[in-house]
């Protein structure tokens, strides 16, 4: 049996599925992630493009190019911030946790482009701590 799990936007007119198993799920602190969503991090998770689908609401979601390789999808109506496509990555989806109504089967396993993080950002979990140029190595967070 599928096991799905339902994601909306704010105002609830984009809706998707995900069919689990998801790929990943961690916590973003780089920049664009930080700006575009308004916060210190973002707890994403990545989903199989073929495990993925929007059920409701696609002429509301708009895209902005944040990068070379990567494409912002969020609803034009609320402006929930809600996927993201990569070029590097072009068999996934990644889901911004927040925007899910229904539990999913995993939770954030670690912080990526740690280092890159605000300096107001104060992290202090054992979750590890990844960053370097691809934002996915191993690092020591500093000491106070």
């Amino acid at each position: 049996m599928k096991v799905q799990a339902n994601g909306a936007c704010l105002c609830g007119a984009v809706r998707f599925t995900v069919t689990l198993p998801t790929l990943f799920c961690g916590h973003c602190h780089c920049s664009i992630c930080r700006r575009s969503n308004g916060a210190a991090s973002v707890a994403w998770f990545g989903v199989a493009k073929d495990q993925f689908e929007i059920t409701e609401g696609q002429d509301w979601i708009a895209a902005y190019a944040s990068s070379e390789h990567a494409v912002r999808e969020f609803c034009s109506s609320c402006g929930s911030s809600l996927f993201s496509r990569s070029s590097r990555h072009p068999d996934q989806v990644e889901v911004v946790l927040a925007s899910m109504l229904d539990p999913i089967d995993r939770v954030p396993e670690a912080h990526v482009f740690f280092d890159d993080r605000a300096a107001w950002d104060v992290t202090e979990d054992s979750l590890p701590k990844l960053g370097g140029i691809t934002g996915f190595e191993p690092i020591q967070a500093e000491v106070a």
